[in-house]
């Protein structure tokens, strides 16, 4: 008997699946998106004339905990946003370059731990409201990635956030801080990025973004 077998046609070549808007502009899209939400946010603040500016961190008032959430998100006036706006899309950048997957759940850690830190140690029935805790955040975990992994960009990077942004450090210090300036969120904000960079280190199969082939 002669047995006979038809080629096997070759699969229709799928089209390339859409990219939101967001993806598309590569590692400053989730900084981005973050900020987009912060000035949206202060506009409606704006209309409100100002009530927004009372759902920040509550220390040690169970009401206030929902504040972890919201007080990066929430800012004191345009000038109070607009000094954010630049370090924390600088950060926010490198961070999301690193390892664009590990943006969202560093960002999360941050907010999160952050947050309740701030809420413990804060001046009893103080309001804390700002993303300068996420930009120290972001800035303690390129220093920490740097020290984790040894790979000679993250060393790279750390080196020039260092000598660049390092003096924001000294805002965590609260002989340093000026009056109304909450070191406790500076303090907190940068630990919990440095326990991300700790936990969160970028990983070898995704560290560096690529833009997608045309």
């Amino acid at each position: 008997m002669t047995s006979w077998s038809a080629p096997v046609p070759a699969p229709a070549p799928q089209p390339p699946a859409r990219r939101g808007v967001w993806s598309r502009l590569g590692p400053i899209g989730p900084p981005l998106l973050l900020l987009a939400v912060m000035w949206a946010l202060e506009v409606v603040d704006v209309v409100l004339r100002g009530r927004l500016d009372g759902e920040g961190i509550v220390a040690r008032n169970p009401e206030g905990l929902l504040g972890v959430l919201l007080a990066p998100f929430l800012h004191v006036g345009f000038a109070h946003l607009m000094a954010n706006t630049v370090p924390l899309l600088v950060l926010g950048t490198l961070v999301a370059y690193g390892d664009r997957g590990r943006f969202w759940p560093v960002t999360a850690m941050i907010v999160v731990l952050g947050g309740l830190g701030t809420w413990l140690i804060a001046p009893p029935s103080t309001v804390t409201l700002g993303a300068s805790g996420l930009v120290f955040g972001y800035l303690a975990w390129l220093l920490v990635v740097g020290v984790r992994t040894r790979h000679w960009w993250d060393l790279l990077v750390g080196v020039l956030v260092l000598l660049v942004y390092g003096t924001l450090l000294l805002g965590a210090l609260p002989w340093v801080a000026p009056a109304n300036v909450s070191w406790q969120a500076h303090l907190c904000g940068a630990l919990a990025g440095g326990l991300a960079g700790w936990r969160l280190p970028p990983r070898p199969s995704g560290r560096r973004w690529s833009p997608p082939p045309r």
